[in-house]
């Protein structure tokens, strides 16, 4: 795709999540208008008190303490699932990796199997399936880089293989848990969680989650070259002077770290990490100098909308997110790689 064209793309992405962002705010159980909305956000920019405070009039309540928190979670989420997944595909070199392929989804799951129904991690406070499900992802990710250590260099086939087994061993060990546990609410409430849903959004929680994915998505954005050279293979690197290695344990490490934080503060969201990337290499290629950024809206107004439908398809009742992410997004994407030419790492 020629410069031009990217800079129209992203010119016309971002009007679209502006928009978009309107729309979620005004459509719920009371409907608002876009000039109250925007009355309403410049509101609690200018003023001195701080946008968490409540009581400050039902429209500011509706807007800042419950609907913006949550559109802004989940643009946050869809553009860190995003980008994770397109640095999963090309540190595997495998299109069908997605952000949990190395085990981080198996482990957050154990986390909160484990905290759920064995109620370990309860001194964290409300918070407590959240975190333990964080500390699951992430010491699973560094069990990942140790083992595909063992026995030499780790490389993309290793550390691919090392997480399956580890997504298997903890896949197994939380249906065991679940199976003694003999916890009807608790297995709800594991379900609901691997579903994914932002209605826990809160500032306190955005205050962590929007720096570290935006700081995420800027880092891998100036390792674009080295991830376009992960494409090509170690061999290949070698010969160019470039030692993949310690880019992809890096690259594992912050990547992990990102999702970490997504599931701790919305649960288990698949199918975004996996599908956007190829959605968007579609139209811009393989090159990560612009697939990055474009990725990153992307996903941010896919999960957006997908939480819109999320409140408001049935009345009075939340649909967990990530179904409507699957029976959405699934459909849309077989017919674009039906419409199009497509593989994964260049057109045939």
């Amino acid at each position: 795709m020629k410069k031009i064209s990217v800079k129209w793309w992203i010119g016309i992405l971002v009007i679209t999540l502006i928009l978009e962002i309107f729309f979620a705010l005004s459509i719920g159980s009371v409907k608002l208008n876009n000039e109250d909305i925007l009355a309403t956000l410049l509101q609690g920019i200018n003023s001195d008190i701080p946008i968490t405070a409540p009581h400050q009039g039902p429209l500011f309540d509706i807007i800042w303490l419950l609907r913006f928190p949550r559109i802004l979670l989940a643009g946050a989420t869809g553009a860190g699932l995003a980008v994770c997944g397109v640095v999963m595909q090309s540190i595997t070199k495998n299109p069908l990796a997605d952000p949990y392929i190395l085990g981080i989804s198996s482990g957050a799951s154990l986390g909160a199997v484990i905290s759920i129904f064995l109620g370990i991690g309860t001194f964290f406070g409300n918070d407590f399936i959240g975190i333990c499900s964080f500390i699951g992802a992430f010491s699973i990710s560094l069990l990942v880089l140790i083992i595909s250590q063992i026995g030499g260099k780790a490389n993309s086939v290793k550390l691919l293989l090392t997480g399956m087994a580890l997504n298997i061993a903890c896949s197994s060990l939380s249906s065991f848990i679940i199976y003694f546990a003999n916890d009807k609410e608790g297995i709800q409430t594991v379900l609901f969680w691997l579903m994914g849903s932002f209605a826990g959004a809160k500032w306190s929680i955005l205050q962590i989650v929007l720096p570290i994915v935006f700081l995420g998505i800027i880092f891998f954005w100036t390792q674009n070259r080295i991830l376009d050279m992960m494409l090509l293979g170690d061999y290949t690197a070698v010969t160019l002077g470039t030692d993949l290695e310690k880019y992809r344990q890096t690259y594992l490490l912050i990547s992990a770290f990102i999702i970490g934080f997504l599931v701790y503060a919305s649960g288990m969201i698949g199918f975004i990490g996996l599908v956007i990337p190829h959605i968007v290499r579609i139209f811009t290629g393989i090159g990560h100098r612009y697939l990055l950024p474009l990725a990153a809206i992307t996903g941010a107004i896919f999960l957006i909308l997908a939480d819109v439908f999320s409140r408001t398809l049935i009345a009075n009742t939340e649909i967990p997110v990530g179904i409507i992410v699957s029976i959405v997004g699934a459909p849309g994407f077989i017919f674009l790689i039906a419409k199009r030419t497509y593989s994964f790492g260049g057109e045939d």
